[in-house]
């Protein structure tokens, strides 16, 4: 371990002047968690310079002082601990510097805000000074203030009432976390539906005769002004639901009306809630607008502020099982019956639905889940990121109502539940809005840049120094799942018996695997070693820019389909070069010890296109096997696990991605179906079922899916299983053509953009138009039709078409016979065998 740097600090931290407000630039300050306990308000946050490294216990210290706004009390300087975060350095997303002792506690206890028996009341302003040794004999302060962090009690920390009547309130302003003590003149704690409105109940010290309660509408310049009854310092106040819906107001989305009250010099007092008793925000149906509810909403710093808004479900119970949270709250929709919980994915607009239990007097219970089910059936981890949580209709007729979590479940948050190795997070932001957040695989540590950059250049060169395991490492697309030629291989490798570690490279736990085969979590430390001692690397794709093939490894690219459009070198288009996609396939393609061609055809152009010099085996691709000797069993088990009834016709929609499609996230690219599918639901319904296989590169989920008609198999592992079962494929321009062709069933080209794809986007290796095994066909409704006559027919293909058929797979489907992945097991194994 190594030696603690010893701090020797002042009994007060140094300032250049009464109120300094400066902050270092070179210095980042921010609050990641506040959260209340016996003692006081725990605060966790961190001080991270950008020019040091502060990786080391007593690398650094950060001290914070309370400052009172008018400066008449002395400062407090708050306890404090280093704290290992190693978020701070993933956060930071730089490989130089290593941050994880960065971090910080430090405590605020309310009995030190009140001195000879009076709180000191008023906004106290938090200093922090950051405490560092950039040299052993220099001792480095910066100043700053905390800042927040994006999410959760770090962007909203939480009030707590420390005495009857005193409230302490963290906030921000202008980016500064400060601390407002407080006694509100006025608490609101009791909110209970009368005859025609809402009765409201509170405490005012200053409250004359004539004081009201005054609403305004944001939305214009309506306002709303009702009296107040007095008892003592007690109040009542009577507020009507008519005024809400008035004149036509009230049937916006959402519309705010602040509150105050009003007294008769013209001074106003805001309403504080104060909910110790029992719950003040709620909602309460309209009785005009049947469709809307007025919602009694608790802001982040204690005001109370009225909403005319769609029901929606406030959480106010949340409870942790094995895969996932119980949630169960309050949502006074009539449509209450027919709500699903609805988890949308904010990158790729995945979804994931779940109904909703309705209760009695506007209950309701459901469940979050922390997993999805694939269209396949198998039951996988929420994928990595962020989940946003909303109550919709479930025949998606109206509007999604976000999940609000009322004030009493705030400090239960965030919750965790633990599935796959990852962990997923029940969170909010905006305060109460309640979001899903899945965590990746990798911890912080694991995935920092400074991490990776390390495990790179360091632990991987040592790595490669280790003996040679007889293992072989394989790898889908980046760690997309167990499929494509891959997954061939390892079977041909296991029917033979060979006496092989086999491990599979899987990304964010997003993979079910047979037995037999061991996860190897990509960027992972074990996924570098892998790297460096298998002595089989099989992959489909692109291996990483540092692999350095070692003498005696074997490093086999399947890659990952058959050409018609242009590819790598071949392609006449800037997307590739500035992206630095070729230059980092020239440092690649030298560590390759064999590259797999599917065809004669193919091999040059692989060639050329690669700019590959090594050895080419013209052995079929071997995920094709699986088409060309088709298994009965394995077609039913397919159609089973997708739900697909007995006696119905397949056809598969499998198009490929548009490079000028991207995304206005930049998260991938967007789905341009352009297939009519009401149209086709109504032609195809009764005796078939449409399957949809966007490209990998495309996100975006596919609307009206799961409907008996509709299979959005997007999340498909493995489509070859996908053409095992169809009757007819329709694709545009993919490569899923040449491996459909081995069945030799009817292929359709939807080519809606021909010329876009063919002279701007890609380009073609051969004459596509007289020489597609199937019909061009650039309408929707003639598509469809076409499909329709096929089926009446019975025909086996097209009309006209069984002879181009026959041409197009004696040039591009001569190997595939079956046997593709004994070819590619047996060389591989020679390569082997003759370097170890």
């Amino acid at each position: 371990m190594p030696a603690l740097t010893r701090f020797v600090l002042p009994h007060a931290a140094p300032r250049a002047s009464a109120g300094r407000s400066a902050v270092d630039e070179d210095v980042v300050f921010g609050l990641l968690r506040a959260r209340w306990h016996g003692r006081g308000l725990e605060l966790t946050g961190f001080a991270r310079p950008l020019d040091l490294d502060t990786g080391r216990p007593g690398s650094a210290w950060t001290w914070l002082t309370l400052r009172h706004q008018d400066g008449t009390e002395p400062p407090l300087h708050l306890r404090s601990r280093p704290r290992k975060l190693p978020e701070v350095t993933d956060d930071s997303a730089q490989p130089d510097h290593n941050h994880d002792w960065s971090g910080f506690t430090a405590l605020v206890e309310p009995s030190r805000l009140r001195r000879d028996g009076r709180w000191l009341l008023g906004d106290w302003q938090i200093e922090t000074t950051l405490f560092t040794r950039p040299r052993p004999t220099r001792l480095r302060r910066q100043y700053g203030a905390l800042a927040p962090h994006w999410c959760g009690s770090g962007e909203y920390p939480p009030a707590r009432w420390v005495d009857r009547d005193v409230r302490l309130q963290p906030y921000f302003e202008d980016d500064r976390l400060r601390l407002r003590l407080e006694r509100p003149d006025v608490r609101l704690d009791g909110a209970e539906p009368a005859a025609d409105g809402i009765r409201l109940t509170g405490t005012a010290d200053h409250c004359p005769t004539g004081t009201v309660l005054r609403l305004r509408h944001r939305q214009s310049d309506a306002v709303i002004e009702q009296p107040l009854t007095r008892t003592g310092n007690t109040f009542t106040v009577h507020l009507p639901y008519r005024p809400f819906t008035a004149d036509g107001r009230g049937r916006g989305p959402l519309e705010h009306w602040d509150a105050e009250l009003l007294r008769p010099d013209g001074g106003t007092e805001q309403l504080c809630l104060d909910e110790r008793g029992g719950p003040v925000a709620g909602q309460h149906p309209l009785q005009d607008a049947p469709d809307r509810v007025l919602y009694l909403k608790h802001l982040a710093d204690g005001r109370l502020q009225v909403c005319v808004q769609p029901a929606t479900g406030v959480v106010d119970r949340i409870a942790v099982h094995f895969a996932g949270f119980e949630l169960s709250g309050h949502c006074p929709d009539p449509a209450a019956d027919r709500l699903e919980l609805v988890l949308r994915h904010s990158g790729t607009s995945g979804e994931v639905r779940t109904p909703v239990e309705p209760g009695p007097d506007g209950r309701f219970r459901v469940r979050v889940p922390a997993t999805r089910t694939g269209s396949d059936g198998a039951v996988l981890p929420l994928r990595k990121g962020i989940w946003e949580a909303a109550l919709e209709p479930a025949d998606r007729s109206g509007p999604a109502r976000p999940l609000i979590a009322a004030a009493a479940v705030l400090p239960a948050l965030p919750a965790t539940a633990t599935t796959g190795g990852k962990h997923v997070l029940l969170q909010r932001r905006w305060h109460d809005t309640l979001l899903v957040d899945s965590t990746p695989v990798l911890d912080a540590t694991e995935r920092s840049a400074w991490t990776q950059h390390r495990l790179r250049t360091e632990h991987y060169p040592a790595f490669r120094r280790e003996p040679l395991r007889q293992a072989v490492l394989y790898d889908v697309f980046g760690g997309r799942g167990y499929a494509d030629s891959p997954r061939a291989v390892h079977a041909e490798l296991a029917r033979r018996g060979e006496p092989l570690e086999h491990l599979w490279v899987v990304d964010d736990g997003q993979a079910e695997l047979p037995p037999g085969v061991v996860p190897v979590r990509i960027w992972s430390p074990e996924w570098y070693r892998a790297l460096a001692t298998c002595r089989y690397l099989v992959g489909n794709t692109h291996f990483p820019d540092f692999l350095e093939r070692r003498e005696g490894q074997v490093v086999v690219q399947t890659w990952h389909g058959s050409l018609l459009k242009r590819i790598a070198h071949d392609v006449d288009n800037s997307w590739l070069a500035d992206h630095g996609y070729l230059e980092a396939l020239d440092r690649e393609t030298p560590q390759w010890s064999l590259l797999l061609s599917p065809s004669p055809f193919a091999t040059p152009i692989l060639r050329r296109a690669f700019r590959y010099d090594g050895e080419v085996l013209e052995s079929g691709y071997p995920r094709g096997d699986v088409l060309a000797q088709p298994d009965p069993r394995v077609a039913a088990t397919v159609r089973r696990r997708l739900g697909i009834p007995e006696g119905k016709r397949v056809v598969l929609y499998a198009p490929t991605w548009r490079e000028d499609q991207r995304r206005g996230d930049g998260e991938g690219f967007r789905l341009d179906l352009r297939l009519d599918v009401d149209h086709a639901r109504r032609l195809l319904g009764e005796d078939h079922v449409l399957l949809v296989r966007p490209h990998s590169h495309v996100r975006d989920p596919l609307p009206g899916a799961a409907d008996g008609f509709l299979y959005d198999c997007g999340d498909f592992p493995d489509p070859q299983e996908l053409l095992l079962i169809a009757d007819v494929l329709v694709t545009d321009y993919s490569s899923i053509m040449f491996d459909f062709a081995i069945t030799g069933r009817p292929v359709y080209f939807f080519t809606y953009d021909l010329e876009h794809y063919r002279d701007t986007l890609r380009g073609f290796y051969f004459d596509f138009e007289p020489n597609a095994p199937g019909p061009l066909v650039p309408d929707s409704a003639e598509l469809l039709g076409a499909l329709r006559e096929l089926a009446d027919s019975g025909a086996e293909l097209p009309p006209g078409y069984a002879e181009r058929y026959r041409r197009f797979r004696a040039e591009h489907c001569a190997l595939d016979d079956g046997g593709a992945a004994g070819r590619v097991v047996g060389r591989m194994l020679e390569l082997g065998r003759a370097a170890g």
